[in-house]
């Protein structure tokens, strides 16, 4: 095993290490147990990582990573803004039925406990986010729309609003807050937001 290969092994472990016992502890983790659920010493985190803060920030980037991954091949190109959050809206209701749907609502509030017990972890995670949110940026942005198209300014504007919609409406479909709330429910929802971006002007302000 090369170099590379060892020290990608020894990441792959404490990534995996650290979802189980984050996810369980949340700032209680602790990285001594991290380590040796990876079989590796606290100093292959640091060597990694940084620390801690910066663990936890991988891990984040590492579990999202996919699910962009994914919805880029659920929304092609060629669809306008409408059908493209019509179709992304859908992809994030089947989420919500995944095996992994519950566990990963329980580390998504985790890692906001987390983020309000540590200030500095909140602001490197939520830096985290927007570069991962970037990628929906970019596939809003230069769909038409009511007769113009979608600048980036106006879709980092639709993905904050879609991501506080689907935030609240994915939380609420396994604790059965949201009775009815399926595919088309959350691609209605959706389109009505979207539909808001015939209000906003090009440079992002109300026309």
């Amino acid at each position: 095993m090369t170099r590379a290969e060892a020290k990608e092994r020894n990441r792959r472990a404490l990534l995996d290490a650290a979802l189980q016992v984050v996810s369980r502890d949340g700032h209680r983790a602790r990285l001594d147990e991290i380590a040796e659920r990876a079989d590796l010493t606290t100093g292959a985190i640091y060597s990694l990582f940084g620390s801690k803060n910066g663990l936890v920030v991988a891990l984040v980037a590492d579990y999202m990573r996919p699910h962009y991954e994914e919805i880029e091949q659920t929304v092609p190109a060629g669809l306008d803004l409408l059908d493209a959050v019509d179709a992304f809206a859908r992809y994030y209701r089947r989420s919500c039925d995944a095996p992994d749907a519950l566990s990963g609502l329980s580390l998504q509030i985790t890692l906001l406990d987390m983020a309000l017990h540590d200030p500095e972890l909140g602001s490197r995670l939520a830096t985290s986010v927007r570069a991962q949110e970037n990628h929906l940026i970019a596939l809003f942005t230069g769909r038409p729309h009511n007769g113009s198209v979608v600048t980036s300014r106006q879709a980092q504007r639709l993905t904050t609003a879609l991501r506080a919609l689907f935030v609240g409406l994915g939380q609420g479909v396994p604790l059965g807050l949201a009775p009815g709330a399926d595919e088309q429910y959350f691609a209605d929802a959706a389109r009505a937001l979207a539909s808001g971006m015939s209000l906003i002007g090009h440079d992002g302000d109300a026309s």
